[in-house]
C-alpha cells in the first residue's frame, strides 16, 4: 500500500518550519526549519528607517522563503514523492496582520511604501496600538454593547481592529492604499491556493467575529472612527471559513515553490497555539492545554459558553468543531527566563556549566530543585511583558519582592518559575469561578519538554496532574492534522479533526503529580501573589504605569 502523508507548515515569531507526517500513524517523518532573514523588526526597517517604541514588524517575503526552502527539504530528506502528500495545513502566529493591494501584494513590497512602517506586517506582539485598544474598550462599554464579553471585558492591542485603527490614525495614506487587511496565516493560505479563505479561528479570536453574531456592526465601527464604518466588507472579508474545511488546492506557482503536486488540498489556516490542541490530542472538555514557549497560551474546550474575565476569546468551533474554544494567556514565560539568563546569571554559574558540559539552565534547575516552597523568601509578579490574562494590561511590568544581600541566583530562578505558575493558577481559577471547571492540565512546547522542575512546580501550584504531548512540534503536527482533514477520507485522510487527532497525536507516558505538602505551601505563597497582583494590577497603586511613562518621556 502506498504511504500517505500530510504536511504541516508552522509559522512562528522568529522562524518557520515544515513537518511531514504519516497520515495513518502520526509518525513524524521529516522536518526543516528556516529562520527569517529579517527576524522581528522592532528598531528599524531593513532600510534603516527608525521605528517607534512597542513596534514589532515582519517581512512577508521571509514567509515565502519558508515555503521555498523547508518544503522541498523535507520531501528530499524523506524521499517522498509529491503525489504521496495529500494535504497541507498552515498554522501562524496571530494576530499578525498586513495591508495588501487588490492583487494581494503586500504594500511594503511596493516602491512608494517601502520606507513606511505601517505598510509592513504588524507582528502579534506589536503593542503600539494600545491607545486605540483602550478607546475601543471605552466606546463599547459606553454604548452598552456586549461584544467584549467574549474577550474578558477588554480589547487587546494585539488584535486586528486596534492595529488597523493605528494605521488610520498615524498614516492615513497607507490605510487608503490597502485594498484589504489580512492575517498572515490567511495570506499564506491565499498564496498557496490562489484564493482568500479567512479562518474562523483568526477572525473569532483576533477579529471580533462571532459565529452567531458576526462582526461588529457598522454603527459601532463608525463610533470608533467614520472611516471605519464599512471596514468589514471594504477591507476585511466577511466570508469566514470553518476550521477543518478545505480552503482550496495548490496552484501551479505554489507547486513550483514547494515541489508539491498542483491540486493538493490546502486547509483553512489556524492560529499556532490553537493548532497545538489537535496536535497534542486534547479533544475533550475540562482539559486545559498550556502551549509553553516564549509566552504561554492556555487553550480549553467546553460545551458551555461563558464570559470569563481576561480570556482572549470564546469562539464556537474556534479550535475544534462542536465546542466553544477558550483562550487565555501569559505574554511572557520563556522570555522571562531568557532575560534572566542574559541579564542576571553570574559568571560562576556559566563557568560551572561549561566545565560540566551542561546548559546554564540545567545548573540553575538542579540547584532550584533542592529548595522548598517559600524557602528563598522571594515572590515575583510575572509581568515582564505585561499581563494578558486576567488583567489584559500591556503596561504592567515585572516585580520581585524579598531580595536580600544573601539572595542566590537559583532562588530568583525558582521565584520566576513560581510566578509563571501562579499566573496560570489565576487563569484556571477565573475559569472555574465562571462555570468552566478544569480537571486536568496538559502541556506542550519547549519549556514543557526541557524543564522538569517547571512542570513539577506547575503541578504543585495548581494541584492538578500534568501530561506532556509526545510531539515536540505540536503546532506543526496540528496543522498537518488539518491538512489530512482537508484531503478527506476519500483521498486517504480523515473527515473530522477529532478522528485525525485520535490517530495522529499522543502523549508521553510520564505524568507530573502534585505533592499535597508542597501544594499547601504553594497555596500560602499564592495568596501573597494575589495580594500583589491586585495591588499593582487593579489600580490601587499605578506605579508601574507611572514609571513606564517616565521611561517613555
Amino acid at each position: 500500500m502506498v504511504k500517505r502523508y500530510a504536511l504541516g507548515i508552522d509559522y512562528g515569531t522568529e522562524s518557520g518550519r515544515a513537518l511531514l507526517v504519516d497520515v495513518e500513524t502520526g509518525d513524524e517523518i521529516a522536518t526543516h526549519v528556516l529562520s527569517y532573514a529579517n527576524g522581528v523588526l522592532d528598531e528599524t526597517l531593513p532600510d534603516g528607517t527608525k521605528l517607534d517604541h512597542d513596534t514589532a514588524l515582519q517581512d512577508p517575503n521571509d514567509w515565502i522563503a519558508v515555503l521555498k526552502t523547508t518544503v522541498p527539504a523535507v520531501l528530499k530528506e524523506a524521499n517522498v514523492s509529491p503525489e504521496q502528500v495529500i494535504g497541507i495545513g498552515v498554522d501562524f502566529t496571530s494576530c499578525t496582520v498586513l495591508p495588501v493591494d487588490e492583487n494581494g501584494t503586500p504594500l511594503c513590497n511596493l516602491p512608494p511604501y517601502k520606507n513606511r512602517p505601517h505598510a509592513w506586517v504588524k507582528l502579534w506582539k506589536h503593542h503600539a496600538a494600545q491607545p486605540e485598544a483602550d478607546k475601543i474598550t471605552q466606546t463599547i462599554h459606553e454604548r452598552g454593547d456586549t461584544i467584549l464579553e467574549r474577550y474578558g471585558g477588554k480589547m487587546s492591542s494585539e488584535w486586528i481592529v486596534p492595529k488597523i485603527w493605528q494605521v488610520l490614525d498615524e498614516d492615513e495614506e497607507i490605510f487608503d492604499a490597502a485594498a484589504r487587511f489580512i492575517e498572515g496565516g490567511d495570506w499564506i493560505v491565499e498564496q498557496l491556493c490562489g484564493q482568500e479563505a479567512r479562518s474562523s479561528c483568526q477572525a473569532g479570536y483576533k477579529g471580533m467575529w462571532d459565529k452567531e453574531e458576526g462582526f461588529p456592526t457598522p454603527e459601532l465601527l463608525k463610533a470608533l472612527h467614520p472611516k471605519l464604518e464599512n471596514l468589514v466588507g471594504d477591507k476585511l472579508s466577511p466570508d469566514i471559513k470553518p476550521l477543518g474545511s478545505k480552503a482550496g488546492e495548490l496552484t501551479e506557482e505554489a507547486a513550483q515553490w514547494t515541489g508539491l503536486k498542483a491540486g493538493t488540498a490546502v486547509a483553512v489556516g489556524i492560529i499556532d497555539a490553537h493548532s497545538a490542541v489537535p496536535g497534542s490530542g486534547v479533544a475533550e472538555p475540562g482539559k486545559m492545554l498550556m502551549v509553553m514557549g516564549t509566552s504561554t497560551c492556555h487553550m480549553l474546550l467546553s460545551e458551555k459558553k461563558a464570559s470569563v474575565p481576561g480570556m482572549c476569546g470564546c469562539v464556537r468551533d474556534g479550535i475544534l468543531p462542536g465546542f466553544y474554544g477558550y483562550e487565555a494567556g501569559q505574554p511572557a514565560t520563556g522570555d522571562i527566563f531568557a532575560w534572566f539568563m542574559e541579564a542576571c546569571v553570574p559568571q560562576s554559574i556559566l563557568d560551572e556549566a561549561r566545565q560540566k558540559g551542561l546548559n546554564a539552565h540545567k545548573i540553575l534547575e538542579e540547584r532550584a530543585a533542592k529548595l522548598q516552597p517559600g524557602e528563598s523568601g522571594l515572590i515575583a509578579l510575572d509581568w515582564w511583558n505585561g499581563n494578558r490574562s486576567v488583567l489584559v494590561d500591556a503596561e504592567l511590568s515585572g516585580l520581585i519582592v524579598g531580595m536580600t544581600l544573601t539572595t542566590k541566583p537559583e532562588e530568583i530562578y525558582l521565584a520566576l518559575i513560581e510566578a509563571t505558575a501562579f499566573g496560570t493558577r489565576k487563569i484556571i481559577e477565573a475559569f472555574a469561578e465562571n462555570g468552566i471547571p478544569i480537571n486536568e492540565l496538559y502541556a506542550c512546547g519547549g519549556l514543557a519538554e526541557k524543564n522538569k522542575l517547571m512542570m513539577q512546580v506547575y503541578s504543585d501550584v495548581t494541584g492538578l496532574p500534568i501530561r506532556i504531548a509526545a510531539s515536540p512540534q505540536t503546532c506543526a503536527l496540528g496543522a498537518a492534522i488539518l491538512g489530512a482533514v482537508a484531503a478527506g477520507q476519500a483521498n486517504g485522510g480523515y473527515d473530522t479533526p477529532q478522528e485525525a487527532a485520535k490517530n495522529m497525536a499522543r502523549f508521553k507516558d510520564e505524568i507530573y503529580q502534585p505533592t499535597a505538602e508542597r501544594h499547601k505551601k504553594y497555596t500560602a505563597l499564592y495568596n501573597e501573589y494575589i495580594q500583589l497582583h491586585d495591588y499593582f494590577g487593579r489600580g490601587v497603586n499605578d506605579v508601574m504605569k507611572r514609571l513606564r511613562q517616565m521611561r517613555l518621556a
